[in-house]
């Protein structure tokens, strides 16, 4: 068995004296494992540095074996990465997300987000936003996404302030207003792609997403929140929204 792609670095576990695990969202073969011979080498070591965009090869005797990846670079940007907290803990916590769907299963439009995001991850004013938009594309594609285009209650596209924590859906301000104290905040952000997001905008959004990560996802499969998604959030909520450095 053997195959050809290309994909993101997201973590690596030792394996004997001198080689590892590689663990890789690719393009089209989902999250996947493989041996890298020699990973643990000066020359291999730098390669392997999670947020990298490598080229693989994967060769295995039967499809279900863990088999062995052949690792050539393409895009090098751990070190960038590394220099900035929200970068270095966004690249964590996006390969926890993606820990969340089940091994060797395509998800082409995941690895898209995950490659753009990681070339501004290192940007505090951006890396919030992006980050909340991969949360909510993971959701959709473990079957628990939310509506946020239009109004629950009335159908109106207008307006549109609260979600409701019951249905996932968006409620516009007039239907909603009864019922505020009992409804999420929608960002406005998130409602209309033009806005651009304010430091109370963001900590609305984080809230949004984790309420329904830890009811959907992780409440029910007896997992806690990832320590590196409360790591990066208090480093992009650290540095105002609109400041770019």
């Amino acid at each position: 068995m053997q195959w050809h792609d290309e994909g993101v670095i997201l973590g690596i576990k030792r394996h004997g004296e001198t080689s590892v695990v590689a663990e890789v969202m690719t393009r089209d073969h989902g999250r996947h494992m493989g041996l890298v011979h020699g990973g643990r080498s000066r020359r291999q070591q730098p390669l392997l540095q999670p947020g990298n965009r490598v080229d693989l090869v994967w060769r295995a005797r039967l499809a279900d074996h863990l088999g062995a990846f052949r690792v050539e670079p393409l895009s090098l940007r751990a070190a960038r990465l590394m220099e900035r907290a929200c970068a270095l803990y966004g690249v964590q916590a996006m390969a926890a997300l993606l820990r969340l769907l089940p091994e060797r299963d395509p998800h082409p439009a995941l690895y898209a987000a995950l490659d753009a995001i990681l070339d501004a991850l290192h940007e505090p004013a951006s890396a919030g936003e992006l980050f909340v938009r991969f949360e909510l594309a993971v959701l959709d594609e473990l079957g628990f996404g939310l509506d946020l285009t239009r109004c629950a209650s009335t159908g109106a596209t207008a307006a549109l302030v609260y979600v409701s924590p019951k249905s996932g859906r968006a409620v516009s301000r007039e239907a909603g207003l009864p019922f505020a104290d009992r409804l999420l905040a929608l960002p406005p952000f998130l409602a209309d792609r033009q806005a651009s997001p304010e430091r109370e905008d963001l900590t609305d959004a984080f809230r949004l997403t984790g309420f329904f990560l830890v009811r959907n996802v992780y409440e029910p499969r007896g997992i806690a929140v990832p320590s590196a998604r409360e790591a990066f959030v208090r480093s992009v909520l650290a540095v105002p929204a609109d400041t770019a450095q």
